[in-house]
């Protein structure tokens, strides 16, 4: 079993536990969550661009709080052909890296994804299979950071987690 197919096994295990973001009704029906079939050409290993504005960013939630963060650097990377550039974040916690791609709503979350890359030996490893839905993607009781504007995406990221219902 690779590290992917393990890592989805063990989030589908947390999503069947009393502590998970499905609410009880979901629980006792949930089968599994929808993953895009694993794409290594997603799996990146990028420069961190540094030289961008390091001040503060509100975020706005799903519930109309704000979260702050502040600017990492950015990425650049290509999509099928096509050029895709991202901002990186940073809190306590360490990298965030919310988007919004071209799958939204149709076969991923509307809201967007995301992903929690590390930085190995000098460069920012950002796999998106690792793709995650926010928990506010299962239940209105979460209060979920929405990529902002900068971080929507034209081109399709078609891999990582994938819309919960339809």
């Amino acid at each position: 079993m690779s590290a992917l197919e393990a890592w989805r096994r063990q989030k589908d295990e947390f999503m069947r536990r009393p502590d998970s973001p499905l609410p009880a009704e979901e629980r006792l029906r949930f089968t599994g969550l929808r993953y895009f079939p694993a794409n290594q050409a997603l799996a990146l290993d990028l420069d961190l661009d540094t030289n961008v504005p390091h001040d503060p960013i509100t975020m706005e939630t799903s519930d109309s709080r704000q979260r702050t963060y502040r600017r990492a650097g950015r990425i650049t990377f290509t999509v099928d052909g096509q050029a895709a550039l991202l901002n990186v974040y940073e809190d306590d916690h360490g990298y965030f890296l919310p988007f919004r791609d071209a799958t939204g709503g149709k076969e991923s979350y509307p809201a967007g994804r995301y992903l929690e890359p590390d930085m190995v030996n000098g460069t920012l490893h950002v796999d998106f299979n690792y793709a995650y839905n926010p928990y506010c993607a299962y239940s209105e009781r979460y209060s979920c950071p929405l990529p902002p504007a900068e971080n929507w995406l034209p081109v399709p990221i078609r891999a990582g987690e994938m819309k919960f219902k339809d």
